[in-house]
């Protein structure tokens, strides 16, 4: 073997060990894969807990916040995990946004979660809603502000029980806006990616900026009856690249994520599933396949 491959693959092989966490602009490291719990009950997080998930994305939208605060309490009562051993992100809903309402949200966040803290809390969509108001209908939403919500997510952040704030669903243009007035440069930006939504564009400003991408969705969104999902799945460059690699299609999906330099929070009630979406360390995708992922035809444009 020449000493070009020699390096190649000693490379490849550090990278494979070392994508467990990303740094943040806080110093604080993130778990690279993270369990969406959107529409999953305390059972399914005590599973996901116990596979070996110790970074679970959460928010106030979901409406299950209570149930998992029971699970998390059963499980560090249990001696299972230590709070200190999770990563545990939440969001402020669209109601919330005026200043005076962030604290209490937060506050009822915790409340629920049975938590002191979380280490990320994210504005969960840069559009604003009436208050107590049900649903997105035209007549519910208002002007944002969020030059002032921010404000209030920096004082958060200052009184530690938000760890790291940042934003989701921001474009590279919401984001420019914001960093013009912040005080504190948001952490993170969680929005949609996948190999059939890869957002170069938005990949490349946030690095600029010192902001870590985080993946939801990141084999495909399941809304729109899964059309989304089942095309990135049964995209040829992906199911070539999994037959090369002796790996599935969502376990490649999601180690292109970690390659790319994003966390990925993938969601499943499947414990199998779990264990095989875990299961995407200590392994990378070479470069000649990786390249590859440029071929795929993306759904949206690049924002």
């Amino acid at each position: 073997m020449s000493s070009f491959l020699c390096r190649l693959q000693i490379l490849q092989e550090k990278m494979a060990d070392e994508i467990c966490f990303f740094e943040l602009n806080t110093g604080a490291k993130i778990p690279s894969i993270g369990f969406g719990t959107y529409a999953v009950n305390g059972n399914t997080i005590t599973t996901a807990v116990k596979v070996g998930y110790r970074h679970l994305d959460c928010a106030s939208m979901y409406g299950n916040e209570k149930e998992i605060g029971s699970a998390l309490k059963e499980l560090f009562d249990d001696g299972i995990v230590k709070r200190e051993d999770l990563w545990i992100t939440s969001k402020l809903r669209c109601t919330d946004h005026l200043p005076e309402d962030v604290p209490e949200a937060l506050n009822k966040t915790l409340q629920d979660l049975q938590l002191d803290y979380v280490d990320l809390y994210l504005i969960h969509w840069p559009a604003s809603l009436k208050k107590g108001s049900v649903g997105v209908a035209p007549e519910n939403l208002t002007r944002p502000d969020i030059p002032s919500t921010w404000r209030a997510m920096e004082a958060l952040y200052d009184s530690g029980k938000a760890r790291a704030i940042g934003v989701s669903n921001f474009s590279s243009k919401k984001l420019g806006d914001l960093l013009e007035v912040a005080r504190i440069t948001p952490a993170v930006n969680q929005v949609e990616l996948h190999p059939g939504w890869q957002q170069p564009k938005l990949h490349a400003y946030c690095q600029s900026k010192g902001i870590h991408l985080s993946g939801y969705s990141p084999l495909g969104t399941q809304s729109r009856g899964g059309t989304v999902r089942k095309k990135v799945m049964e995209n040829p460059v992906l199911i070539m690249v999994a037959e090369q690699l002796g790996k599935s299609p969502e376990q490649v999906a999601l180690r292109w994520g970690l390659q790319m330099g994003h966390s990925v929070l993938p969601k499943t009630t499947s414990e199998a599933r779990m264990k095989e979406n875990l299961d995407i360390f200590n392994w990378s995708i070479p470069e000649d396949l990786f390249s590859k992922f440029s071929q795929i035809e993306q759904a949206r444009e690049d924002n």
